[in-house]
């Protein structure tokens, strides 16, 4: 019995598919997110086995550094993260630097002529991935720069992949904009745009647990489910982003984005096959069946707020108008919660409330289905009209688990019902050996793989759904009254909760 359930486990764990020979080059290599995130998950996957047999990375930026500067500068980062480092003398042996001016072509043609000479020495036949950790306004000069230097085309079967981080663009038209200047060098299917959110663990199982169960997807639909509420909270307050968050808002750095990309997993229609583009088709169908958000009576779909002083975990933390480097009159949002609607067969008059907030009371990214109640309760005349319906709860970070809420008899002689909870958490081995969001973001861009990444026509589909939304607010002369405040470290504002019925702040619960 055991031999044929080990056999039956080998056939639903596919054998992974081995990454070709690449470079990784990594423009912003001094910076931060470089050695936070970028060569910790380019260190755990080769510890890991899952870099390419012959594999280097070169590090570009506008500081001068040598090789071993680079490598030490790097070893430092990956300590902190608690790395094991046994090996590290052998992974720092393919990690090089080469100076790099942003808007000079010459600096690029030095990077290229290095590329070839470093991929002598590794025996790399030319394939490169080109990550852009660097900030937003230089993406269209490095793309541009890369294609005008040659090292965006591919030929002799040599590919060429470019890893954008978000944002992209500001709105619809900068988001053309810098797709056009990518689109100068790269096609689009050279092009990697990252949202770490997705290469979540949790966040892929989603489309498994729908798809993959026949006990949830036949009621995955209006007819079985009353209300959709998707969470995003963070303790951290702006940090050192405030330059950026300024320009931004809440709207702009999380809906855009992350916020939507959930709704799509969620909401999407299933896919005829689990294959890259035929899932990102569904993605862009269900943003397309948004419905234009009510601009004429915006405030009855949306709240906005900002945080004040409050406390975390303790400790006093201070208004977002205190933080360093932002306007002390400033009406950037810090929360948003709204309402959205999908106007397709499958979910017709279903609410979606899609929150998210910084210097909230946990750190936590959720979704809740909330199934409708009972159509007839035939325990009526013991135990009331009401009966709690049933829940199912998608924690995705910092927890990762699944539970659905149902009700039972209370034991003992009375006749009452109970909610008990049925449940699995991720803190298993299999869990444990799962790939990070970086980690998996970057080694499927190694395999080529576009499924966990953006699309250009879902993002200017997400971009036209928000636009309005953002100049109607961005516009109302009443701006800074429709503003609410919340205390750090409170689920939010109290009139979220008169938008969305479900808001903690009617249980103090998420």
């Amino acid at each position: 019995m055991a031999q044929s359930q080990q056999v039956r486990q080998e056939r639903l764990t596919p054998t992974p598919r081995a990454p070709e020979d690449c470079a990784v080059v990594i423009f912003g290599a001094s910076g931060d997110l470089t050695g936070r995130k970028l060569v910790p998950a380019l260190y755990q996957l080769f510890l890991a086995g899952s870099t390419p047999k012959h594999f280097y990375i070169c590090g570009a930026a506008r500081s001068e550094l040598s090789d071993q500067e680079f490598r030490d500068k790097m070893r430092q980062a990956v300590q902190a993260k608690g790395r094991e480092m046994t090996r590290w003398e052998e992974f720092a042996a393919g990690l090089h630097y080469q100076p790099v001016i942003y808007d000079e072509v010459a600096t690029y043609q030095a990077l290229a002529r290095r590329l070839e000479e470093l991929d002598r020495e590794h025996g790399v036949p030319g394939n490169r991935i080109f990550e852009l950790a660097i900030p937003p306004g230089l993406y269209m000069t490095v793309a541009g720069r890369l294609g005008q230097a040659g090292l965006a085309r591919e030929e002799d079967g040599r590919w060429r992949r470019l890893v954008v981080e978000k944002p992209f663009g500001r709105d619809l038209a900068s988001s053309r904009e810098l797709n056009q200047a990518i689109g100068q060098g790269f096609a689009e299917h050279q092009v990697f745009r990252i949202d770490h959110y997705l290469a979540k663990e949790t966040v892929q199982n989603i489309m498994m647990f729908r798809f993959a169960n026949a006990i949830f997807e036949p009621l995955w639909n209006r007819g079985y489910i009353e209300q959709v509420s998707i969470l995003s909270a963070e303790t951290l307050g702006v940090e050192h982003r405030a330059g950026y968050y300024e320009q931004a808002g809440v709207l702009r750095d999380m809906f855009q984005n992350h916020m939507m990309q959930l709704l799509a997993l969620v909401a999407a229609e299933p896919p005829s096959l689990f294959e890259a583009d035929r899932v990102r088709d569904e993605r862009v169908k269900l943003f397309r069946s948004l419905r234009p958000f009510p601009t004429e009576e915006i405030y009855d779909y949306l709240v906005l707020a900002q945080y004040e002083a409050g406390q975390i975990n303790g400790r006093p933390v201070p208004a977002y108008r205190a933080e360093p480097g932002v306007d002390p009159s400033s009406l950037t949002p810090t929360y948003a919660s709204m309402k959205v609607f999908v106007d397709n067969w499958r979910w017709q008059g279903v609410p979606f409330f899609i929150t998210s907030g910084k210097r909230l009371a946990e750190k936590l990214t959720r979704v809740v289905i909330h199934f409708r109640e009972v159509p007839h309760s035939l325990f009526r005349q013991v135990l009331g009209e009401e009966i709690k319906a049933n829940r199912l709860v998608l924690d995705i970070q910092p927890s990762e688990e699944i539970s659905l809420y149902f009700q039972a008899k209370q034991p003992g002689a009375e006749v009452a019902l109970r909610t008990v909870r049925l449940h699995f958490a991720y803190q298993d081995e299999a869990a444990r050996a799962g790939l990070e969001a970086y980690e998996k973001a970057l080694a499927d861009a190694m395999l080529g793989d576009q499924m966990l990444f953006w699309r250009q026509d879902g993002v200017d589909l997400c971009w036209a759904f928000l636009d309005p939304v953002l100049t109607a607010c961005e516009t109302c002369a009443e701006r800074a009254d429709r503003l609410h405040r919340y205390a750090a470290g409170s689920w939010g504002p109290r009139d979220a909760a008169k938008l969305w019925p479900n808001h903690p702040y009617h249980s103090g619960q998420p």
